[in-house]
């Protein structure tokens, strides 16, 4: 009896804090991170004050949750979506074409690449990245090297390049740009780096 009151306290725990991310991730696309109070949040919860502080310390640790969660998505379906290819610098710009698609999903560039540096600060997104898509980039990378398909690169510091080259690519296609020239200078970018291009 004592073991499913445990595991009924942690489901239910678990439940409050994914309303309050839902919630805070509506909220914060909607007003953005300043114009967001707590008060809104936990009426958009349905929750009290007191869940909202006992899961998290503020609304910055609710909003690193909200951005932690969002990269983590992101990294999570681009590597679904090269997962089937073979050749690694074709899956290297699979994924690529896929962070641009989903990084489009609404509210996605304002959460991941305006707000979130702004609010967390350049070290601590680095840090998220670190984990979810920059990690799937370099992995990319390692694999096209491993394969004989790459130049001799310094992985780590060439993943953090193109990943910064993609969310500038991001963000002018958010902001209105005709995204077929951004499409074909980061194919280029890429293919740049191999040691023999097959196209």
């Amino acid at each position: 009896m004592q073991d499913r009151s445990r595991r009924t306290n942690k489901d239910r725990s678990q439940t409050t804090r994914t309303q309050l991310i839902d919630a805070a991730r509506t909220l914060f696309v909607e007003r953005g991170y300043a114009g967001t109070g707590t008060p809104e949040l936990v009426a958009a919860a349905g929750v009290t004050r007191g869940a909202l502080y006992h899961h998290f310390a503020d609304k910055q640790a609710l909003f690193r949750a909200v951005v932690e969660r969002e990269a983590r998505d992101v990294a999570t379906t681009i590597e679904r979506s090269a997962a089937d290819i073979d050749d690694p610098v074709e899956a290297i710009l699979r994924g690529g074409e896929t962070y641009l698609a989903t990084i489009a999903e609404a509210g996605r560039v304002r959460l991941l690449l305006i707000d979130a540096p702004a609010v967390l600060g350049r070290s601590t997104v680095d840090a998220i990245d670190a984990e979810t898509g920059g990690a799937t980039l370099e992995a990319g990378l390692a694999a096209a090297e491993a394969a004989g398909r790459l130049k001799p690169l310094p992985i780590a510091a060439t993943a953090r390049l193109l990943s910064a080259a993609y969310d500038r690519a991001a963000l002018a296609i958010a902001a209105g740009e005709d995204a077929g020239p951004w499409h074909e200078g980061l194919k280029a970018l890429v293919l740049g780096l191999t040691a023999s291009s097959k196209r």
